[in-house]
């Protein structure tokens, strides 16, 4: 073979040969490792979900987590004029929030990965819009916060920047508005019904181990100092749209549990594990009525895990003396407590490996009016406790 004058021997040929095949068993090797099963992704080098900043409202400060929230209005309307506006302001104070902890600057943000409730995602184009940050609108129902904290950690993983932010949120004004009836009608909930969680949550994924300041909350307590310990997203398993024919937009619990289901099993079956191998598994806002339809979906399909299940729709609210019926819902419900309180737990080791996994319900108001059933969808996020260097 003649390559410029020069000869290239039988050896040279096949040690060319074996450098390639190398090379190439190497970048399939890497893929391997990063797809898992069907569904999921396994980071080689997990990013970390450095820090986190809770907004809430006055019924939400005054449930079982409210001292934990960073922020807690006492003004629902948070200054504005309007409930779509209020949420904005919502968002736009879990990011400053956010990035004040983390004592970064907006500019120091590669991409957002943020949406809401609202139609066209305006709570979160209009809350976000000062950043001057690339942006990415979602629209993933409640289960919003798993599909930005899936893709922040996915694009921080292949290297597509060191830092990203991803935020969601909701308000009870606004999504009666969109979806049931104004607040003014005064329309009876039954008792299957959610109560929208007012509240935004904003997370900071990053590429290496990063500290957050002690930034004291208007709650009383705020984040903590900084600790030896942080919290790595070591996984995902993205979820598929599951329908069970269901058409009660006043049960969300009862159509999101089958979505959930789905997620958790092919989460197991993906990693090739059980319920024994997280300390917690935490579904986004499937109350009292979806976690009891998804203990059965679990157990019929071998499972049990009801020793070590939690609902954040069931932490947020007293259902005793807050009269939320089935529990907090929202894409706000699963995010506040992601940061208020499952993140510290990891962070400071009380927690090893929690599965987090926000659930939707992909509700449109104008399908549904023409008797469409509203489908559901979950993601599964996996949360460790790390500590750096080590």
């Amino acid at each position: 073979m003649d390559l410029g004058g020069c000869e290239m021997s039988g050896d040279e040929r096949i040690k060319g040969k074996v450098r390639e095949a190398a090379q190439a068993g190497a970048s399939t090797g890497a893929q391997t490792k990063v797809q898992t099963g069907a569904q999921s992704l396994s980071f080689v080098n997990a990013p970390f979900l450095s820090c986190a900043a809770s907004v809430t409202g006055k019924k939400e400060g005054e449930g079982p987590l409210g001292r934990l929230f960073d922020h807690v209005s006492g003004d629902d309307l948070f200054g504005e004029n309007t409930w779509e506006a209020a949420e904005s302001a919502m968002q736009k104070l879990a990011c400053s929030l956010t990035l004040q902890k983390a004592g970064r600057k907006a500019s120091e943000i590669r991409y957002l990965f943020g949406g809401d409730l609202l139609r066209q995602g305006t709570a979160t184009s209009q809350g976000v819009e000062g950043f001057d940050i690339p942006m990415f609108g979602l629209y993933g129902a409640c289960s919003t916060a798993g599909e930005a904290l899936a893709l922040a950690a996915m694009s921080v993983a292949a290297g597509y920047g060191e830092r990203m932010l991803a935020v969601t949120s909701s308000h009870f004004g606004s999504a009666e508005k969109e979806f049931r009836f104004p607040l003014g009608y005064a329309n009876q909930r039954p008792l299957s019904a959610h109560w929208t969680v007012t509240g935004s949550g904003a997370f900071l994924v990053t590429a290496g181990a990063e500290q957050s300041v002690n930034i004291p909350g208007d709650a009383g307590t705020g984040q903590r100092a900084a600790t030896p310990g942080q919290v790595k997203i070591s996984g995902v398993t993205v979820g598929k749209i599951v329908d069970f024919g269901l058409k009660d937009s006043q049960n969300m619990g009862a159509c999101m549990a089958p979505a959930a289901c789905d997620t958790i099993l092919q989460n197991f079956r993906d990693f090739g594990r059980g319920p024994e191998d997280y300390t917690r598994i935490i579904t986004g806002d499937l109350g009292y009525i979806g976690q009891s339809i998804l203990f059965d979906l679990m157990q019929d399909n071998g499972y049990d895990i009801r020793g070590n299940h939690l609902d954040c729709g069931m932490l947020i609210f007293d259902q005793e003396t807050q009269d939320t019926h089935s529990g907090g819902s929202g894409c706000g419900c699963a995010a506040v407590t992601l940061a208020s309180y499952i993140h510290p737990k990891l962070r400071d080791g009380e927690w090893e490996r929690v599965l987090f996994v926000p659930t939707g319900a992909l509700l449109s108001t104008v399908i549904y009016n023409e008797g469409a059933s509203v489908p559901g969808i979950a993601h599964a996020i996996i949360l460790e406790h790390a500590v750096p260097g080590r």
